[in-house]
Parts: structure tokens; sequence; C-alpha cells
């Protein structure tokens, strides 16, 4: 075999990789456009000031009574970093109530929610639609009145801990600790 037929082998193994290569990518390119609806871009989540989807059915009304705010967390059973928040967002001394949303079933395990005494909303990606959570964890603050005061991304429980600290001086009536 000299040196012209083997480039030339080689040539066409080359070509029938690429093209295998491109049609896996198009039909990426296809699942994903059938799968993701198509979003404006800019801010996630419900804008603060407008009223909470669903506020009637998720935030308890003692609480609201209360003068209380309700962080609503969005989360996946797969996601590792979802049951860190979990857990970070049961700890006593949290000032809001917290409920847990999940688009499907909660895991079963779920100690730090039940230790805490935090409600869980099963199977409902209605609400993750309704409150634009792309992603989890995924936290929403509403206030006594029904209204959303934050909505973001979270990434850690740190995260968490800095949405909740950022929001304190938004809070009224929670005395100051010395």
């Amino acid at each position: 075999m000299d040196f012209t037929t083997s480039a030339l082998i080689l040539s066409w193994v080359a070509i029938a990789l690429l093209s295998l290569v491109v049609s896996g990518l198009v039909r990426q390119v296809y699942q994903l456009s059938r799968g993701v609806p198509v979003r404006a871009p800019g801010r996630l989540g419900v804008a603060p000031g407008s009223s909470a989807p669903h506020a009637d059915e998720l935030l308890a009304p003692d609480v609201l009574a209360e003068g209380r705010e309700t962080l609503l967390l969005f989360l996946s059973a797969e996601c590792r970093t979802c049951a860190e928040v979990l857990a970070e967002a049961g700890r006593p001394g949290t000032a809001p109530a917290v409920r847990a949303v999940y688009a499907g079933d909660a895991p079963a395990s779920t100690d730090a929610a039940d230790a805490a005494g935090v409600p869980v909303t099963e199977r409902r990606p209605d609400l993750f639609t309704a409150y634009d959570a792309i992603a989890t964890p995924f936290a929403v603050l509403v206030g006594p009145a029904g209204h959303v005061m934050r909505s973001e991304p979270l990434g850690s429980a740190a995260a968490l801990r800095e949405l909740l600290a950022s929001a304190a001086p938004q809070r009224p009536s929670q005395p100051r600790s010395a």
C-alpha cells in the first residue's frame, strides 16, 4: 500500500467519524430545543414585589398572621446540595417559615425536614413553572403580605445563609439580637 492509498483511507475514516459526531450534536440540539421551554433573557424567578403564585395553598395562615415571611425552597430528590440547603433552612432559629417543594417525589429520607417540622409539597411541577424555578435548589422569600421579596437559585447552604442575612434588614418585626 502506497502513501496515497493510506492517506485516502485515513481521510475517509476521519470523514466518517466527523459525520457521526455532527449527527450526535444535531440530535442533542433537537432534543434540547424540544424539551426546554424558551425563556426571555433576564432575571430568574418571580420579580420582587409581585404576588406569589398559589400563595393561598403554600403559605400557612398562622405564619402570615404572625407577620413572618415564608421561604419556599424548590428542591430535587437527586440533588445533594438540595439536602444541605434543606438541612440549613430547617435549623432552629431560622427567621422565616420554610416549605419544601418538589416537582416529583420527595426523597424517602427527609430527616432535616422532619426534625424541623418543614412541610413538604410533592409532585408539583406546576409550581416550578409558576415561580420560574429553572434549577434546584431555588429559593423564594415571600413576605407576610403574600408578595415575593427575593427569588434566586442557590448554589450552597452558605448562599441560603447570605440570602436570609440580606433579607434581615427588611424585617421590621424582628427584634435585633445583641
